[in-house]
């Protein structure tokens, strides 16, 4: 989407701070012995009193209004009886509509007191976002974005998961750009355009590059590897991105 009107603006800022504050919510609760269903049932509550709908759910019958992720799952996992535990590296990615906007936000964090690696991927993951921020801007080449969050995570001694992108959002919750790259493609020289609105989302992974779906259809995981993720939702202006979802 492009965004040109000042509806436009406060709508994609409207549904932002909505599912922004859902985000906010479900991490607050995560704590060891709350199942992943306890949490999605609150992120329903949540999106039923503020009038807006749940993207998974209602875009793509989605079976939660939210996709928590745990340990080896990285992303699109199905909220259900898993128990939250000590030490456990979880994804919460909220996304929604309101009043015809769209935004699409998450974030990984550790339960407690967790193995050190998870918290620098963490932490990392957060780093290579500020990163690739810098590159956001109108007229810049999208895949200087991937370009930055790739040698972040290299600079640290990790790595990223390729075949999980970011993507435009907006008036739909997935649409163009297809892709925003979390590492440098050559050929991606796509120019970012004012007002330009997309989902920016570094994964980035101890080892592995690639995630595989599970037979449910829905859950990306890993075999060895930890992921952790952030993201927000952005509308590219000449004076800086717009965090619509901080």
């Amino acid at each position: 989407m492009i965004a040109k009107t000042e509806e436009d603006y406060n709508g994609l800022k409207e549904i932002g701070k909505i599912v922004a504050s859902i985000r906010d919510a479900l991490v607050q609760k995560v704590k060891p012995g709350i199942t992943t269903l306890e949490l999605d049932e609150l992120a329903g509550e949540l999106f039923e009193k503020a009038g807006a709908v749940s993207a998974p759910k209602g875009e793509y019958d989605f079976p939660g209004y939210t996709c928590i992720s745990v340990n080896e799952e990285v992303a699109h996992g199905i909220p259900g009886k898993r128990v939250i535990q000590e030490g456990d590296l979880v994804n919460i990615d909220v996304s929604g509509s309101k009043n015809g906007y769209f935004a699409d936000t998450g974030i990984s964090v550790v339960v407690g007191q967790g193995e050190a690696i998870l918290t620098k991927i963490c932490n990392v993951a957060k780093e290579a976002f500020e990163a690739g921020l810098k590159k956001a801007k109108p007229g810049s080449k999208k895949s200087g974005i991937g370009k930055a969050v790739i040698q972040t995570a290299r600079q640290n001694g990790l790595t990223v998961i390729k075949n999980l992108t970011g993507h435009g959002v907006g008036r739909s919750i997935h649409e163009a750009p297809d892709h925003v790259y979390n590492y440098f493609e050559p050929w991606d020289d796509e120019l970012l355009k004012e007002g330009m609105v997309i989902a920016f989302e570094p994964f980035i992974s101890t080892e592995e590059e690639e995630v595989f779906q599970m037979d449910d259809g829905w859950t990306y995981v890993t075999k060895k590897s930890f992921v952790a993720q952030i993201e927000h939702t952005l509308i590219l202006t000449k004076n800086g991105p717009i965090i619509t979802t901080i």
